[in-house]
């Protein structure tokens, strides 16, 4: 048993320092045991399901690399109108029924609040892999994962979260997941898609200094890390909004001068053209090394969920 077994991963805020610490520990120790080309079967015998009500490519494929990972298998759902729900099937009874296929649920739903309601219907752990505009926990483990592999702390680092901040799942579980060390937030958004004020008050609560802008260049200076994300086409009800709003930031060789040498920039992906490709070259674009790391995370969550 382990202080993760048989829990739900549903939020970034649902974790303790110590449980944070295993999570990040077991991820290492799969990452060394990858790279010496071990293989494993801590999940021989296990099934993961993959229900997936919205699309998906690094989060879906590196839950089901994980678990293949680890000697289990996967029955998955990769979209909707696959499944049940096109023909009207609640969310409850697609819940109740995959339970009795799987040992762990993988939830992706366009809805807020939907990981918490399959959650309910089951004692099988659930992890949300992002629902609507609420929280995508996984990513957020894997993103401080990243962070402390590229910085090597988190504490004492300038964090600027850049682009929809108002509807971007990452950036609230990042903020949340974060809070847990001492570091100072840049929010950089255009007004209409500012961090909602509820997280800012969150942090603030918790003596963490936060600072909001809609200057990237001007951010830039002071920070350790840079997390770009692309505004959502998906979040807009009126097309005329995002079109105006989509090139807000595109982050450039020449926009990052007076960064630090040190800089390291994320991007939870896809990216559209807010980072530009030439960009990719810099030692510190860690985008590409961010999306692998969501193997041995995912890895991680799984196996202690699990035992």
């Amino acid at each position: 048993m382990t202080r993760l077994s048989s829990k739900d991963v549903l939020r970034a805020d649902q974790f303790s320092i110590e449980e944070i610490d295993l999570i990040l520990e077991t991820a290492a120790g799969y990452e060394r045991a990858l790279e010496a080309g071990e293989i494993l079967e801590d999940m021989r015998g296990k099934v993961l399901s993959t229900l997936f009500y919205e699309p998906s490519t690094r989060t879906r494929l590196s839950f089901e690399a994980a678990m293949l990972r680890l000697g289990g298998r996967v029955v998955s759902v990769a979209e909707a109108k696959s499944s049940s729900a096109s023909k009207g099937e609640s969310l409850h009874d697609t819940i109740k029924t995959v339970e009795g296929y799987a040992d762990v649920i993988v939830l992706r739903h366009p809805q807020v609040g939907s990981a918490a309601e399959a959650a309910a219907a089951t004692d099988t752990p659930v992890l949300n892999a992002g629902d609507g505009a609420g929280q995508h926990p996984t990513q957020s483990l894997l993103d401080l994962y990243t962070i402390l592999k590229e910085q090597g702390k988190v504490d004492g680092l300038t964090v600027a979260l850049a682009g929809d901040l108002k509807n971007g799942r990452t950036v609230h579980s990042l903020a949340d997941l974060l809070s847990n060390y001492d570091v100072r937030f840049v929010f950089v958004a255009p007004p209409a898609l500012k961090m909602p004020g509820e997280i800012v008050d969150r942090l603030r609560a918790k003596g963490i200094d936060v600072e909001e802008t809609d200057d990237l260049a001007a951010a830039l200076p002071s920070c350790d890390v840079l997390y770009m994300t692309r505004i959502q086409r998906e979040r807009f009800e009126d097309p005329a909004e995002y079109d105006r709003l989509k090139d807000a930031y595109v982050l450039t060789r020449a926009i990052l001068e007076p960064a630090k040498a040190s800089l390291t920039i994320m991007h939870p992906l896809p990216r559209v053209n807010e980072i530009a490709t030439d960009v990719d070259e810099l030692p510190g674009a860690a985008y590409f090394r961010q999306a692998a790391n969501g193997v041995p995370i995912r890895m991680a969550l799984l196996s202690l969920v699990t035992r």
